[in-house]
């Protein structure tokens, strides 16, 4: 199938301590190679990420274009937006655009079922990648360029795309769900996922982690409100900020967490469960709210 490639290269990688995504190794090559081997076959790759002179920027291969979703760090809705908008530049066109996240280094094993799907199934307007445990992930996915293009526009006279879902942007879709291979869809927001997937990074010595920097900020908060003996499972509240990230637009995730946090304590303040259990029920609860927010636009817009 001919298509053209919108990778998108460009977050703060807040929870990496700042260190770019695409600039990981593994397997002897950056994380951006492996997006760009994923996207084998495009007739034109687009990266939508920051100058290769600028920080977290990355020198491109020939022929390969860049593009920044504006204003910077406007969110991956917004990055599709430009990719797509830098191809119709150029005059660059294709009936298929693949987009993917420069995070996933085992995106490939998805890709070929992406395709097969499409062609098994003409008359749709894309395929989004469903991961083994039964994950959405639009940011490996194929989806038809006219439609995509078209819900680009519509967005960009409503409310705009910049912090926008992309369950948002595809939603009036008619999309194909694909389940793809195991650790198709995984991909790197913490320094836990890296080691995991075995990606090697190296920081400065005299750079403090995220994760150290994470957790004396948290005694730092627990002290000052009083609260030393209150125990915080910092990844899990910071797993479900991400899910509502997602499933909602990005400024949700501060949101969620203040509002689980505050129906924590007032459940242990009455006392219904102790501080862990009144906590781990909070966010359970968001993560499930927010999941269902998500299903919920994509079927009524």
């Amino acid at each position: 199938m001919e298509f053209n490639a919108v990778i998108l290269a460009g977050g703060r990688a807040t929870r990496l301590g700042g260190v770019p995504k695409p600039s990981l190794m593994y397997d002897g090559d950056t994380l951006l190679s492996h997006a760009l081997q994923a996207a084998r076959g495009a007739a034109a790759v687009v990266v939508v990420g920051p100058e290769a002179s600028g920080p977290g920027g990355m020198p491109l291969p020939d022929g390969v274009l860049r593009a920044r979703e504006e204003p910077a760090f406007a969110g991956p809705a917004a990055a599709i937006a430009a990719g797509l908008a830098a191809l119709e530049r150029r005059g660059i066109e294709a009936p298929w655009t693949l987009v993917l996240a420069c995070d996933m280094p085992f995106a490939s094993r998805g890709v070929a079922d992406l395709w097969r799907a499409l062609a098994a199934h003409p008359g749709v307007e894309g395929a989004m990648a469903v991961s083994v445990d039964g994950r959405k992930q639009p940011l490996l996915g194929a989806y038809n360029t006219a439609a995509l293009v078209r819900e680009v526009a519509v967005a960009s006279q409503g409310s705009g795309l910049t912090n926008s879902s992309v369950f948002r942007l595809l939603a009036r879709l008619n999309l194909l769900d694909v389940a793809v291979p195991a650790g198709s869809t995984e991909d790197v927001d913490t320094w836990e996922d890296a080691a995991a997937l075995g990606i090697d990074y190296k920081l400065e010595a005299d750079v403090k982690s995220q994760e150290e920097t994470l957790e004396e900020w948290c005694r730092t908060l627990l002290q000052a409100f009083e609260l030393e003996g209150v125990e915080v499972d910092i990844n899990e509240v910071l797993a479900v900020a991400g899910v509502a990230a997602h499933s909602v637009v990005r400024p949700a995730a501060p949101l969620t967490t203040f509002i689980a946090g505050y129906a924590a304590g007032m459940a242990r303040g009455i006392g219904q469960a102790s501080d862990d259990a009144s906590m781990n029920a909070a966010l359970e609860l968001a993560r499930n709210v927010a999941k269902e927010y998500s299903e919920s636009e994509a079927d009524t817009e």
